[in-house]
């Protein structure tokens, strides 16, 4: 794979902005490389999708990432390619002093990370993952951790609310002819712990224990028509084959008047064999009025548990509208749209593996803390545009589970504070700190940390749950989580808060940098 491109480099080491190894460079020189530092990663705003937006974020993409740190190291070749690099005059980029101690150093082993696990509902501003150690080796990490972890949390987090509008039906994700490269591997596994129930691809669905779910193309049917056989001919065939397995995508023809007739012919005789049809698929026209008038078909046919699979260009707005479509107009057609809606299936492709509306996550990685003679000491950086603001220090985040058993706020606090011992908390907007509240302790269920250790002292000392028990961890959020913040358009904005020590730390950080 990759041979003439050499994937060792491209995803190796290498895998790093220019700027993070000119960094790298200069801190060696001046003798900070090894300067103990601690970086944040967290991301600025939920995914936009113009016509909706989202309310939280589904975290993803830490095992993959913790695997790729542990296996990553530079390599000979990686040191010779950076040799050849040449300044803007043509003096050597890179001093071999330089190079001699990447050599020794270049690999990820003593860098400690603490994150929210996977699953989990998360918000912006909070800390999601914390990586602490060496300066230098800390900063090569940053391209690596952004990539992979924003991407599987936009992912995870697009199944997540596709999950939330079809509820108890399957969700398939059949995005890989759509993906970005092999970023349909890590979107296919962000979509499993997002909420969909099978996917597609194969491999990475063996990997992770699931059977690889689909039906099959128009090309089959396409096929036997130019050689002069008929669509009944083609699903014969796939039924023949598949006995057990025949769902039969009937719009290559004519849906009504064609395919559907032609697949139910197809069924009688599986029945017939003692095989029980598993359902037809539509990718085409008006999903809603078509799987509506199947079903009744399928019903008055005496198949009235075959399923319905539908597909083409589906998210979860579409979604929405196809149920709500059946729920208004089924009962005209003397149906009953709970029982059709119970038979459906669908399946999403490119919106889910893209996150089609908002392709980016807008993570960011930032420096929080640096220690210094034996003392943490807190950064902050200033901009003039508020959000881009981050918040100091070395941080916990403790999720407020108040007497309702409803999520009310993520509170940012400094390590050092323990929010449990207190009668009333403060929590102050993170995003405008003129907007506070008092929260009785009398009124809270419980305080949930958040961040826990992943490697701590050169140690993997966190067992990764499965994707199944991932699934698990994000319906227990979900539940906890109001529902006008699970809303899919407009939903309500989950209050992020910061603790007073931090509010008051960043104001004195900001009063030293301002000369003030």
């Amino acid at each position: 794979m990759l041979k003439k491109f050499n994937q060792k480099v491209t995803e190796g080491f290498l895998f790093v902005d220019q700027y993070e190894l000119v960094m790298a460079q200069l801190y060696f020189k001046m003798g900070v490389h090894e300067q103990p530092v601690q970086f944040e990663h967290f991301f600025r705003d939920y995914p936009d999708y113009g016509s909706h937006k989202a309310g939280y974020c589904i975290n993803a993409g830490l095992e993959w990432f913790v695997d790729w740190m542990q296996n990553t190291s530079i390599t000979d070749k990686d040191v010779e390619l950076m040799k050849q690099s040449k300044s803007s005059s043509g003096k050597k980029l890179f001093e071999d002093d330089f190079l001699n101690w990447l050599k020794k150093n270049g690999n990820f082993s003593n860098l400690n990370l603490r994150s929210i696990p996977e699953g989990r509902v998360i918000h912006p501003n909070t800390p999601i993952t914390t990586v602490e150690g060496p300066l230098a080796v800390a900063q090569m990490l940053e391209t690596a951790l952004l990539n992979q972890l924003n991407y599987q949390i936009l992912i995870a987090t697009k199944a997540s609310r596709i999950k939330e509008i079809v509820k108890e039906q399957s969700v398939l994700e059949f995005g890989a002819r759509r993906a970005h490269d092999r970023g349909a591997n890590a979107g296919a596994r962000a979509a499993l712990i997002g909420g969909a129930d099978f996917t597609s691809n194969v491999g990475i669905s063996y990997e992770l224990g699931f059977p690889p779910k689909g039906t099959h193309a128009h090309s089959m049917i396409q096929l036997f028509l130019a050689l002069g056989k008929t669509e009944l001919d083609a699903f014969e065939a796939f039924a023949d084959l598949y006995p057990d397995d025949c769902t039969l995508l009937i719009d290559t023809v004519d849906t009504l008047n064609s395919g559907l007739p032609n697949a139910v012919k197809v069924f009688k005789k599986l029945k017939q064999k003692g095989h029980e049809p598993a359902g037809i698929r539509l990718d085409s026209g008006d999903l809603a009025y078509l799987t509506m008038k199947c079903a009744n078909y399928l019903d008055k046919e005496g198949f009235s548990d075959t399923k319905i699979v539908l597909s083409n260009e589906l998210d979860e707005l579409r979604i929405w509208q196809i149920l709500s479509q059946i729920k208004k107009e089924a009962s005209a057609l003397n149906s009953d749209p709970d029982k059709i809606i119970k038979r459906l299936m669908f399946g999403v492709g490119t919106s889910l593996i893209t996150s089609a509306g908002d392709s980016a996550l807008s993570g960011v990685y930032k420096i929080a803390a640096v220690r210094n003679n034996g003392e943490w000491k807190p950064t902050l950086k200033l901009s003039e545009t508020a959000k881009k603001m981050t918040l100091p220090g070395q941080k916990q985040v403790w999720r407020i589970i108040e007497n309702g058993e409803k999520a009310t706020a993520d509170f940012i606090c400094l390590t050092s504070e323990n929010p449990g011992s207190e009668d009333n908390l403060l929590l102050i907007n993170a995003d405008n700190d003129n907007q506070r509240r008092k929260v009785d302790r009398k009124n809270i269920s419980r305080l949930d940390s958040l961040l826990v250790n992943i490697i701590k002292d050169e140690k993997l000392i966190y067992d990764f749950p499965t994707i199944r028990e991932l699934r698990a961890v994000r319906e227990k959020d979900l539940e906890e989580l109001d529902f006008g913040v699970r809303r899919l358009v407009n939903p309500h904005i989950y209050q992020v808060s910061i603790s007073n020590e931090i509010w008051k730390l960043k104001k004195s950080l900001l009063k030293r940098l301002n000369g003030r």
